[in-house]
């Protein structure tokens, strides 16, 4: 049976990293070529995962999970995300031209998988979200992933056909407003088996959201976007428009003003847009990371 022209392309990428292990690479041709089987089973959502998370529960109770060591490596090293804001969203997908930027780990927080390396990003492609495919009622639409460059654009193309169309920047453009007005946040995704970096941009509600579950059940997958909302009071009509669409129950009303958690806000700016009065905007927050800036990025690349 030939080996398709895009796996071969996975896999020379994957041959260019020095000490990229073996694993890691049949792990990420097994996570892009059979992503629903893949997030079905990691979210519960199949027969498969149902039956893991029954054998994962009774091995915790024979077996208590101890905290994480300083310097350990965790689940959510391996695979996490990048609160980003819709504009910086746009300006991932209009990036023009290849671009290699390592370790960013003021901004993106973890030990492994925090590069930003852009092969032909003019590749861009919309694929049904997994994590909405999984569900019993998901979100509509579901074609919200973007997957962005190379050589992830022709693998997912090549082996989802059905599943998955090209984009023009405009067409991903649009995906991205049309999203932010469902009140859906933007993550750049990293994973360490997609050869350590950054892949995609997922557009993610709480309700299907596997990594936002995660997140909210303590697993601490998603990384702030570097800002917090703030809200100005003497314009604040308390709503509570806001409160509906935050996704992280980082808002609620008190005395009539809205109020926000800032340990719970991860800066995406939902509630910014979706604020009549504009009395919310996104303010710098360095104690919870640093924000990713596309401008200082590609002055470094």
């Amino acid at each position: 049976m030939p080996i398709s022209a895009s796996t071969r392309k996975f896999w020379k990428e994957a041959n260019r990293i020095k000490g990229y292990p073996l694993s890691e690479k049949l792990h990420g041709y097994f996570y892009l070529r059979f992503p629903y089987l893949y997030i079905g089973t990691g979210t519960a959502s199949n027969k498969l995962g149902r039956f893991g998370q029954k054998v994962i529960v009774l091995l915790n109770r024979v077996f208590p999970p101890r905290p994480a060591k300083p310097g350990q490596i965790t689940f959510a090293d391996t695979y996490h995300g990048k609160v980003i804001p819709l504009k910086t969203a746009k300006e991932l997908v209009n990036i023009k031209e290849n671009i290699r930027v390592d370790d960013l780990e003021r901004i993106i927080p973890y030990q492994l998988a925090r590069s930003i390396v852009m092969d032909h990003p003019e590749a861009l492609v919309a694929l049904d979200c997994p994590c909405r495919v999984a569900r019993e009622n998901p979100c509509l639409p579901l074609d919200v992933c973007l997957i962005v460059g190379e050589p992830f654009a022709s693998f997912t193309l090549e082996h989802h056909p059905r599943r998955s169309r090209a984009l023009t920047r405009e067409e991903a453009v649009a995906i991205l407003e049309t999203e932010e007005a469902r009140g859906h946040v933007h993550h750049a995704f990293f994973k360490e088996a997609v050869l350590q970096r950054f892949y995609a941009i997922c557009n993610c509600c709480s309700c299907c959201c596997g990594a936002m579950q995660a997140h909210h059940s303590g697993t601490p997958m998603l990384a702030s976007s570097g800002y917090i909302a703030r809200v100005d009071e003497q314009k604040c009509a308390g709503c509570g428009q806001c409160v509906t669409y935050c996704q992280f129950g980082a808002i609620e009303v008190v005395d009539g003003v809205n109020r926000v958690t800032s340990v719970a806000c991860m800066g995406c700016g939902v509630c910014v847009s979706h604020c009549d009065q504009a009395a919310i905007e996104l303010a710098l927050a360095p104690e919870r990371g640093i924000p990713l800036e596309m401008a200082k990025i590609l002055e470094r690349a």
